[in-house]
């Protein structure tokens, strides 16, 4: 399920907007200010965003130049050739003058999502209710983001990209030499144990099992 972010300060459009999504299945975030939706980017894993300009807080022309990575949408009643013209230069991929047809704006939806949808799978790596996004060393839990150091980012990207095999201490602390970072096997189970800890505090699953003797694998 795709999840979108809603950033509208209106109410009777936010809920407009939000009752058109979640009718074709997309799971919605709301915001209602443009300093609210940074901070929610933060935690959550999002698809796409729609965007006002005229929020509380940051506006949205300042949102558009702080988001990287994720396709916007700006829904706004300025009409002017020249807000348009900024907004798509500086990171807008759609613009939407309101009020707004809703079958219009499923289509620019699907569009966006269809276009931005072979880029975000080339760069993932995903485990039942896992997702690792390498292009920004982001992982997350049921959309939640997971905090991790650099080290442990890295040692749960082996761990999921071998999810299909045990992977020996040995052979993961050479993995992890590759990308320069200096782990030893004590420092290793340290690192284990708080990726495990942290993600205990999205989730009651286990994901990594240990195997005695051996070194440790994506638990099935």
């Amino acid at each position: 399920m795709k999840t979108i972010l809603v950033v509208e300060d209106d109410m009777d459009i936010h809920n407009l907007i939000k009752e058109v999504l979640e009718q074709e299945n997309y799971n919605v975030i709301d915001a209602y200010s443009g300093t609210e939706a940074l901070i929610l980017l933060k935690n959550k894993r999002v698809d796409l965003i729609l965007l006002d300009l005229m929020l509380p807080g940051l506006n949205g022309e300042e949102i558009v130049k702080e988001i990287k990575n994720i396709p916007i949408i700006v829904i706004s009643a300025k009409i002017s050739q020249e807000d348009k013209i900024n907004v798509l230069l500086n990171g807008a991929n759609d613009y939407i003058v309101k009020p707004f047809d809703k079958n219009e704006l499923l289509a620019r939806v699907k569009v966006q999502l269809r276009i931005n949808e072979g880029k975000i799978d080339n760069k993932e790596i995903q485990f039942k209710d896992m997702i690792l996004k390498e292009e920004n060393h982001d992982i997350y839990i049921k959309e939640k983001k997971i905090h991790l150091t650099k080290t442990e980012y890295a040692i749960l990207k082996q761990l999921l990209i071998h999810q299909n095999q045990v992977i020996t201490k040995t052979k993961l602390l050479e993995l992890l030499s590759y990308d320069t970072l200096d782990c030893d096997e004590n420092s290793l189970k340290v690192h284990i144990s708080n990726i495990r800890k942290k993600i205990r505090e999205i989730t009651e699953k286990e994901y990594i099992e240990s195997v005695w003797g051996i070194g440790f694998k994506i638990h099935k």
